[in-house]
């Protein structure tokens, strides 16, 4: 019996895969919930900041794209740029496509991989209990275990943040009426910060925005603003975006220290253009140097800022959410044994993948965000599947095929 390839994730890049997987013939079995990040880890009334147009999860064949899922479902066509996408919306589609394309989905969780003892192929235990051999692996488990705290912040919660805590991570929401007629601070300047920090205070919470570094609170030009001169990509009219989105292959003979830079600052933080109107004159903004600390007394979460003056404050709420993002950390990916993750080629806590996201340990590959520092900041979005599916279905065929 040939052994199958395992796909562990089953969010857009693992369901992507998995279909391309599954066009070229290739056994293939994949797990997670469909779509569970999107549905427990992102707030209720969230919409997208993606357009249309970056929000399609890539097919191998046509008909599946979110305009399709729109139409089959008898809603509204989200097609151009002023669209905007509720994120309820996005769930479904996603649940669509896995039922059309990925039907075999088996919704249980991957406990460990290791080395398949004595041969080749990969020893995968499951929570289910069972035990089997794969050929190749495939880790598409997008943000799972991957969000961020600064020190300062994780200092405060020596047991780790908590959504019924004195702080916590903005994936640990999906209800954020717990804070109605609470005080509450949203550390951080990007879009899950901003919308966060909106969505509570539309639930009835007196919120703050804490905003480090040197930048502001901003917000992106609405598209009829968009320079009309620069080529179009999924992120804006810009060529180095279109350059980012189209043409990632060469992204990864950069040096390291360019390639993790520009993960960082493409596409950084900045508020959607449909969020302004909510937010300006709602939210209260702290834009200071740095956070040095924080202190939990009395039932209340303190922060210690620097100023951008050279001053220091002192901020305190009912609650900090830390909006603070997500970092990749192979050690944080703790199914994969202690053997592989030793073999790991990493940079930065990342893996460092060649052609076809092929990781350094032969069969092992990665897709989604832990892609991001070898392919460029478009793996950190849907419409990066467009790319990175094909290309390592393509490549696992050829290899084990």
């Amino acid at each position: 019996m040939i052994q199958p390839v395992a796909v562990i994730g089953a969010g857009p890049f693992g369901l992507s895969t998995a279909a391309h997987l599954h066009a070229r013939g290739v056994p293939v079995r994949v797990f997670g919930e469909p779509m569970v990040s999107w549905r427990d880890h992102m707030p209720a009334g969230m919409l997208l900041k993606s357009t249309p147009a970056a929000s399609t999860i890539d097919a191998p064949q046509p008909g599946h794209t979110l305009v399709d899922y729109c139409a089959a479902a008898g809603i509204p066509r989200l097609v151009t740029d002023e669209d905007i996408i509720p994120v309820r919306t996005f769930i479904d589609y996603g649940q669509w496509f896995q039922q059309s394309l990925v039907p075999g989905l088996e919704r249980v969780g991957v406990v460990s991989v290791d080395r398949a003892p004595g041969r080749p192929g990969f020893a995968l235990k499951l929570d289910s209990g069972e035990s089997f051999t794969a050929r190749a692996v495939v880790v598409a488990t997008g943000l799972s275990g991957l969000a961020h705290l600064p020190g300062a912040l994780a200092a405060a919660v020596a047991d780790g943040p908590s959504p019924t805590g004195p702080l916590s991570h903005s994936s640990q929401h999906h209800d954020l009426g717990r804070f109605s007629g609470r005080e509450l601070i949203v550390v951080g300047a990007g879009q899950s910060a901003l919308e966060t920090a909106v969505l509570a205070a539309e639930a009835g919470a007196r919120v703050r925005v804490v905003a480090r570094g040197h930048g502001k609170v901003a917000f992106g030009a609405p598209p009829w603003a968009q320079p009309r001169l620069r080529p179009e990509s999924p992120f804006g009219r810009a060529w180095s975006l279109w350059a980012l989105s189209y043409y990632p292959h060469p992204y990864r003979f950069l040096p390291a220290e360019l390639r993790h830079l520009l993960v960082r600052r493409v596409l950084g933080p900045l508020g959607a253009w449909w969020l302004r109107a909510r937010f300006e004159g709602v939210v209260q903004v702290s834009e200071v140097e740095r956070v040095v600390g924080a202190e939990v007394a009395a039932d209340r979460t303190a922060l210690t800022v620097r100023t951008h003056a050279g001053g220091v404050r002192r901020l305190s709420a009912d609650h900090v959410i830390a909006a603070t993002g997500y970092r990749v950390d192979i050690a944080a990916m703790g199914f994969l044994g202690h053997e592989l993750r030793t073999e790991l080629a990493v940079s930065r806590g990342a893996p460092v993948l060649g052609a076809g996201y092929a990781s350094s340990v032969p069969g092992l590959y990665f897709t989604g965000l832990p892609a991001a520092a070898s392919y460029g900041p478009v793996m950190r979005f849907v419409c990066g599947t467009e790319f990175a599916s094909p290309r390592l279905a393509g490549h696992l065929a050829a290899a084990y095929g």
